[in-house]
């Protein structure tokens, strides 16, 4: 089941949404939905990892200082 509402975008936008629906050959409300769907998937799926991350915290899961030695030397700049 599907519900309408309604959001307010600026002109430049919606002519880019108008664009983009007419070179994909998509609705506008299919690009919206999409949109939508794919912003709220990425969210949650962030929410979820910092919800974990804050769960092993509280637990005292954290990294030992030879791991946090290796994770620096990983990255750290060479010259």
């Amino acid at each position: 089941m599907s519900a309408a509402f309604t959001v307010r975008i600026d002109e430049a936008m919606l002519g880019a949404l108008d664009q983009l629906a007419e070179k994909t050959e998509r609705p506008r409300n299919w690009l919206v939905a999409k949109a939508i769907e794919d912003y709220l998937a990425v969210n949650a799926w962030q929410v979820g990892k910092i919800e974990a991350g804050i769960t092993a915290a509280d637990g005292g899961d954290f990294a030992s200082d030879e791991e946090l030695a290796r994770v620096r030397m990983k990255f750290a700049v060479r010259e």
